[in-house]
Parts: structure tokens; C-alpha cells; sequence
């Protein structure tokens, strides 16, 4: 599991404007099962994706994608966790067992 966390470079007008290409691009890996849950932080100056992939390597290649990594609206972190306590649901998302 990941935790994709987009601080943004410019004005939130900015962001705004770029909202549409940014959100084909999140429901692309909801259908692919994916991305779990994301949106803004309060205070708006980025935002948090929950994501499952098998790798690191998988997750920086769906990051290149977004629209706002490729118009450098937003910089990235990726953080890798293990969950150790966790409801029945995370685990039939994450294919835990």
C-alpha cells in the first residue's frame, strides 16, 4: 500500500484550472482498482491518494501520468506501509490476507 502525497507549486486557481484532465486521470485507476481514496488537505495546499500497487517502481510510473506531475503543478512524495492493524475491508482491497 501507498500513500501519494502532491504538494502543490502554484495557486490554487492554477490547480483549478488544471481539475479535469487530473480527475480522468484518478478515475483511470479507480477502475483499475487502484486507487482506494483521495482528495484535498485542509489547508488547501495539496492532496492525498491511497493507492495498491506491487511496487514502488508501479506507483512512480502512475504518478508520471498525472496531469499535474507532468505540467509541474505539484511535487510528490511516496510513502510505502505495511498495515499491521487493520479493519476486514482493508483487506479485501489490498488482497491482504
Amino acid at each position: 500500500m501507498f500513500i501519494i502525497e502532491l504538494t502543490y507549486k502554484v495557486p490554487p486557481a492554477e490547480i483549478d484550472a488544471a481539475m479535469v484532465p487530473h480527475v480522468k486521470y484518478l478515475d483511470k485507476y479507480y477502475h483499475k482498482g487502484i486507487f482506494l481514496a483521495s482528495g484535498r488537505q485542509e489547508p488547501r495546499e495539496g492532496g492525498i491518494i491511497l493507492a495498491k500497487a506491487s511496487n514502488r517502481q508501479e506507483v512512480e510510473a502512475i504518478v508520471a501520468e498525472d496531469p499535474f506531475k507532468i505540467n509541474d503543478l505539484a511535487d510528490y512524495r511516496i510513502i510505502e506501509f505495511k498495515a499491521t492493524k487493520k479493519i476486514k475491508a482493508y483487506d479485501d482491497f489490498a488482497g491482504d490476507e
